[in-house]
C-alpha cells in the first residue's frame, strides 16, 4: 500500500478524533432534556438536512422513532421533512427550491414543537429559510453544523458546533452526536418513562 495513503487514513481518523473530542457534553446533555421534553408533552419534532446531513437525519429519524421508541412508554412524534420526494420536487418547481421545508412545515408545525436541522455550512438557504420561519412560529430550534458555522448559528436557539470545515468529518460527528440523542433513550429507558 502506498506510504502516502497510510499517512491520509491515519490523519483522517486523527482528524475524526480530535472533533470529538470537542463535542460539548453539556450541549449534548441539554438536547436530550429538549428530546424528554417534547416526548412529556407530545410535541411534534421535525428534521432536515441537505446531501449528506439528509441522510443523517433521516437515519436519526428512523433511530429515534423506532428504535427509541420501541424501549420508552411513550413514541417519540418524528418526521423527517427529507423524505417525500414528490412533495419536495412540486415545492421546487412550483413556488422555490428553498421553499421545500418551510412549506411542509407550513402544514404541519405548531408552537412549541422542535425543528432540529443539520448543515455543514450553516448557510444551507433551505435549512435557514426553514429555522427562520420556525422561530418566528415558536418551534425550538436546534442547528448541527461545520465549522464555518454560518447563519444557523446565528439565529438557531441551540447550536452544536463541529469543528471542522471537512464535509466527510463533520457529518461523521453529526451522526455520532445523532445515535447519542437517541441511545439515551434506547439504554436508558427511565428517561421517556413519565407517570
Amino acid at each position: 500500500m502506498d506510504n502516502n495513503l497510510d499517512s491520509w487514513v491515519a490523519q483522517y481518523l486523527k482528524n475524526q478524533q480530535d472533533v470529538y473530542k470537542y463535542i460539548p457534553v453539556d450541549k449534548v446533555l441539554s438536547l436530550i432534556e429538549t428530546l424528554r421534553n417534547a416526548l412529556k408533552e407530545n410535541k411534534q419534532i421535525f428534521v432536515c438536512g441537505n446531501g449528506g446531513s439528509a441522510s443523517n437525519i433521516s437515519h436519526f429519524a428512523c433511530d429515534l422513532g423506532k428504535g427509541a421508541s420501541d424501549k420508552i412508554s411513550k413514541r417519540f412524534r418524528i418526521i423527517s421533512l427529507n423524505e417525500n420526494i414528490a412533495w419536495m420536487t412540486a415545492i421546487g418547481n412550483d413556488y422555490v427550491y428553498e421553499d421545500i421545508f418551510v412549506r411542509q412545515l407550513e402544514n404541519y408545525a405548531q408552537s412549541g414543537d422542535i425543528l432540529l436541522v443539520a448543515s455543514v455550512s450553516g448557510n444551507s438557504p433551505n435549512v435557514v429559510k426553514a429555522i427562520e420561519w420556525a422561530k418566528t412560529n415558536e418551534l425550538h430550534t436546534i442547528a448541527l453544523v461545520g465549522g464555518k458555522k454560518g447563519r444557523l448559528t446565528e439565529i438557531a436557539d441551540k447550536v452544536i458546533v463541529i469543528n471542522s470545515d471537512h464535509y466527510g468529518v463533520v457529518e461523521d460527528a453529526q451522526m455520532t452526536i445523532c445515535h447519542i440523542l437517541c441511545y439515551a433513550f434506547i439504554e436508558n429507558p427511565s428517561l421517556g418513562n413519565f407517570l
